[in-house]
């Protein structure tokens, strides 16, 4: 493999359980394999770390000490792939069709104008259901899997270009992901892939979605749907991916479905019986907008993208 198709996989694990060794043989399997896969272990206590150790050679497993966050964690591993063009992300609970690396190196090599491409995901539970076509951001500021939870068959065929990647199954260009700096680590997890999207697409940066590239995604495989560290990180990091990122402009206009997009997840979750817990993160989204604004400023005086061309990727439907 030339130097300019070379790609390194990562996987962020924390208590993967068994899907994280059904995710790496996925990888190994791929018809066109990865050059390099890196495992970040993020101080796990299930002995899904050991279990990889035990039966798989030719991985690189990095252990941390404690849980740093997916953000971070993803970071560690991306200052070690010096030499790689490529970068594949992979979720421990995602696991990759044996041609899903050769269609995205296709797909990449084929339009170098764009920096990221998407994959069809579909859920593990139910394949004929997707889990997502790339995601989209809805004008709100709420991102969403387009065509999630919807039938697969007929739908979300075409290569197009799309806002920005799911990081459950996605593949950048290694230089547009440094130039931006990589992720956010003060996102910790949940968002941090959509907050990336948007700076890549800020600094000029296109994703394309590519249909053939298929991956299954269990979804939530370390933590639940409407666990207590989904809906705090979600909901905190939603608030802060909109002021940091939001052209000023479109973040004038579009303050107000904002704050009644905010409004309703406050009501939506409260009638969970989460009320406390929601409140406590968007709470914590106010405190921390100074430093959000800072690299606000510093996003804004890098920003190549014109106003128009970001507001014409925003959509009117939450998984659009």
């Amino acid at each position: 493999m030339s130097a300019k198709e070379a790609a390194a996989a990562i996987v962020v694990n924390w208590n993967g359980g068994g899907y994280l060794r059904r995710c790496i043989d996925c990888l190994l399997a791929q018809s066109s394999k990865p050059e390099r896969i890196i495992v970040v272990d993020n101080a796990s206590d299930d002995e899904s770390i050991e279990s990889l150790d035990a039966c798989v050679s030719g991985v690189e497993v990095i252990r941390l000490n404690r849980n740093i966050g997916f953000a971070a964690a993803n970071n560690v591993a991306l200052q070690r792939t010096a030499g790689c063009a490529w970068i594949a992300l992979v979720n421990p609970d995602a696991f990759a069709a044996p041609e899903w690396l050769a269609q995205l190196r296709g797909a990449a090599l084929s339009n170098p104008e764009y920096a990221c491409f998407a994959s069809r995901i579909l859920s593990d539970a139910e394949p004929t259901l997707l889990d997502g076509a790339g995601d989209g951001y809805h004008f709100s500021g709420w991102s969403g899997r387009r065509g999630y939870n919807t039938q697969a068959a007929g739908h979300y065929l075409n290569q197009e270009e799309v806002f920005s990647p799911c990081a459950a199954a996605a593949f950048y260009r290694r230089e547009a992901l440094m130039e931006v700096g990589g992720f956010d680590e003060s996102f910790f997890c949940y968002m941090e892939d959509v907050d990336l999207g948007f700076r890549m697409r800020l600094r000029g940066h296109q994703c394309l979605y590519v249909p053939t590239a298929v991956a299954r995604h269990v979804g939530s495989g370390s933590t639940s749907k409407y666990s207590d560290v989904s809906v705090y990180y979600g909901h905190r990091n939603v608030v802060w991916t909109f002021f940091k990122n939001m052209p000023l402009l479109l973040l004038m206009v579009l303050l107000i479905p904002h704050l009644i997009m905010n409004m309703a997840g406050v009501v939506r979750f409260a009638k969970r019986g989460q009320g406390r817990l929601i409140l406590k993160a968007k709470w914590a989204a106010m405190k921390g907008l100074i430093p959000i604004l800072r690299q606000r400023r510093e996003i804004t005086k890098r920003r190549r993208s014109s106003i128009r061309d970001i507001a014409g990727m925003l959509s009117f439907w939450p998984y659009g």
